[in-house]
């Protein structure tokens, strides 16, 4: 009976996760699961030691940032030796996992990262711990793979696994039905982000630009993808302050973006997963300036966003830093939603970053090389 243990730190690697754990028993029945993550992998059968929301270092600061990153590394040395795990697993989130690596191989464990590090768009001398600590890299876009078989490190392609998650359509009527949406009029979709400090940062931006969407418009409606990782003490506080009603949704971030015509979305995993579902998107990030300026220094790509990167070219807007205004985001979404033609070229482009990613199926390719690991 093969013991893995899987390793995520946000909402978009709980739901991977999450996946990975259905393919596991897919293949294998006798899999024993157990792993740091979200309602969805707990649902997928994986049994948690701690949850991402409480196991998260972002957003804190000074001393208490300090304590509660020694308290973790300690947690994470103690859990990789508490068991004869067959594999660790860990998927994304690098700034953490890649050190949590450290541990588990210091431990005499197999080693496997799904949804590498993006070494392509920055610190490429992450390449050199990898090397170290991973024995086998899963990752997800095509281009990634010729990376690490130049630096010699075990490496497959196995697809995306947002194709496994999207359904290959949706019935946008059905679900404004179920979300209580009238079956006429445009709908703007609010995606906030997974990680609190983003959320407190982007969220109130969303809001003023969807109250000036709304007094151009009164008919528009709203409707906010609330992402597991997030609690409702910190949204309503944020909602209250809005005039516009917004309609929030849990746990449903592709359904959210399958009845909006338009969705404004905080850059991460969820702009691919719009352009997959096939929703026209405008992209923001923030953060301070000082975090903008060293970042600043690393970036090696011309865009943030997956989808102008899988793309090879400008397909969203992106509205990064001193450009992630209210106002910014209001024009670039009525520059799109009155262009008949720019909204239509920016479907079809979506639709070609879709066609680009592959076939369904990566998680049971993941599962199958993460079983061969097992093996040795």
């Amino acid at each position: 009976m093969p013991r893995i243990l899987i390793v995520t730190g946000e909402a978009s690697g709980d739901l991977h996760g999450a996946n990975l754990a259905r393919a596991l028993k897919a293949c294998d029945p006798s899999v024993s699961l157990t792993g740091i993550g979200g309602a969805a992998m707990e649902a997928a059968g994986v049994q948690l030691v701690q949850a991402i929301g409480r196991f998260d270092v972002i957003g804190m600061v000074g001393p208490l940032a300090l304590a509660s990153l020694v308290y973790r590394f300690l947690f994470m040395r103690r859990l990789f030796r508490s068991e004869p795990w067959d594999a660790v697993v860990f998927i994304d989130h690098p700034g953490l996992n890649l050190r949590y690596a450290y541990f588990a191989k210091a431990a005499g464990l197999r080693v496997v990262y799904y949804i590498a590090p993006q070494i392509w768009a920055w610190r490429p001398q992450r390449m050199h711990w990898i090397k170290q600590r991973v024995d086998h890299v899963l990752v997800i876009l095509p281009f990634e793979k010729a990376l690490y078989d130049e630096a010699g490190v075990p490496c497959t392609f196995v697809g995306h696994p947002l194709l496994d998650v999207v359904a290959p359509r949706y019935d946008p009527m059905s679900l404004r039905a179920r979300f209580g949406l009238p079956s006429e009029g445009r709908v703007i979709a609010l995606l906030p982000g997974s990680r609190r400090r983003e959320v407190q940062m982007l969220l109130p931006m969303l809001l003023e630009a969807a109250g000036q969407l709304a007094r151009r418009d009164p008919e528009t409606k709203f409707i906010l993808a609330q992402a597991t990782t997030i609690q409702d003490n910190l949204l309503q506080p944020l909602l209250r302050e809005s005039k516009v009603p917004i309609t929030v949704v849990k746990e449903q971030a592709s359904e959210v973006m399958a009845v909006a015509d338009l969705a404004l979305v905080a850059s991460g995993t969820a702009t691919l997963q719009a352009a997959v579902v096939g929703t026209p998107l405008v992209l923001c990030y923030q953060t301070t300036a000082w975090e903008f300026w060293v970042a600043s220094f690393f970036i090696r790509v011309k865009w943030i966003g997956l989808v102008n990167l899988v793309a090879g070219r400008s397909v969203v807007p992106e509205l990064v830093q001193r450009d992630a205004t209210a106002q910014r985001l209001y024009e670039e979404a009525v520059r799109i939603l009155d262009n008949r033609s720019v909204y239509d070229e920016m479907k079809r482009s979506l639709a070609e970053v879709r066609a680009s990613l592959g076939e369904p199926g990566a998680s049971i390719r993941a599962a199958k090389k993460v079983l061969a690991a097992c093996q040795g």
